[in-house]
């Protein structure tokens, strides 16, 4: 497939390299051009401007990191909207608010072209070996078209129906759970802390007899380890799909009275200087809450 590509940050980078790595004739363009240093010593081709890697290009993947970003990349002159092929298909992998999604899925429509919305989970090294898990939303017929992408990409496409908002729903209700996972785990290594008890034990206990999910294993080490330095996902970003989390609740008026508190615990890492550390330096926010850092 000819293939544009925007935004190349560490997921980004990974899940382009997948693309082109299973062939596909990749274009890519990232604001910063020397992110595209290594793609383009690997085959891929890079161009000047989001209207040039719009160029004849079936699919354009665009991985950003918030909405602002998507909304410049989409609706600047000669950005996404106005430079898309009629029928072409933008494939939106970041996380993004419902609100954004619903304004672009129209734009889109109205210029003839069509939004996936298919947003990502995993981290960086999951999207490097092509295991991250796709929720994908849009009309089938496109979504379907751009399965050798998916193929590339994932490990599994979950099917979340022929509106991109419905994809969008999916990646922040799991973001929720996650945020909700690691503020859980801060609090129980806090308190076998305060017993004297090394967190290894509780993690070896949580991984081997009730939680033996990637989540708690993955996080749950950095945790213990104190690693906060090997970045996943970044407290920043974390921060700002939380606030398109209570976004999202607050617009279907759903209350979800956990979400405010992995907030404010995120909130509060980003004040003590975490916020490009790994997002389960929440725990360390919730062990210094307790007199224990």
């Amino acid at each position: 497939m000819k293939v544009g590509f925007v935004g190349l940050g560490r997921m980004g980078s990974a899940i382009a390299g997948r693309v082109l790595a299973a062939g596909h004739d990749l274009l890519v363009y990232n604001r910063t051009a020397s992110k595209a240093a290594d793609l383009e010593q690997a085959g891929a081709r890079v161009a000047g401007s989001v209207e040039a890697v719009c160029e004849a290009r079936e699919v354009v993947i665009s991985m950003l990191a918030d909405d602002a970003a998507l909304e410049h990349v989409a609706y600047a002159p000669r950005g996404l909207v106005q430079s898309l092929p009629r029928g072409a298909v933008h494939l939106a992998m970041g996380t993004h608010g419902v609100q954004a999604v619903r304004r672009l899925d129209a734009a889109h429509r109205e210029a003839g072209q069509f939004l996936i919305a298919a947003p990502v989970f995993g981290r960086p090294d999951a999207a490097a070996a092509g295991q991250l898990g796709i929720a994908a939303a849009g009309p089938a017929e496109q979504a379907h078209r751009c399965e050798p992408l998916f193929q590339a990409i994932g490990r599994r496409t979950f099917d979340a129906g022929t509106d991109p908002v419905g994809a969008t729903a999916i990646k922040l209700a799991n973001n929720f759970m996650i945020g909700c996972a690691l503020e859980s785990m801060g609090e129980a290594f806090s308190l076998v802390r305060k017993f004297g008890v090394a967190p290894a034990v509780l993690l070896d206990v949580l991984t081997n007899v009730s939680f033996s999910a990637p989540v708690f294993k993955i996080y749950g080490q950095i945790m213990v380890d104190e690693s906060y330095d090997q970045v996943g996902f970044t407290a920043n970003l974390a921060l700002k799909d939380a606030n398109l989390i209570l976004a999202a609740a607050d617009a279907a008026r759903v209350p979800l009275a956990c979400a405010n508190v992995v907030r404010d615990r995120l909130l509060s890492a980003i004040a003590h200087g975490g916020g490009e550390k790994d997002w389960a330096v929440m725990a360390r926010e919730q062990a210094r809450s307790a007199g224990l850092d």
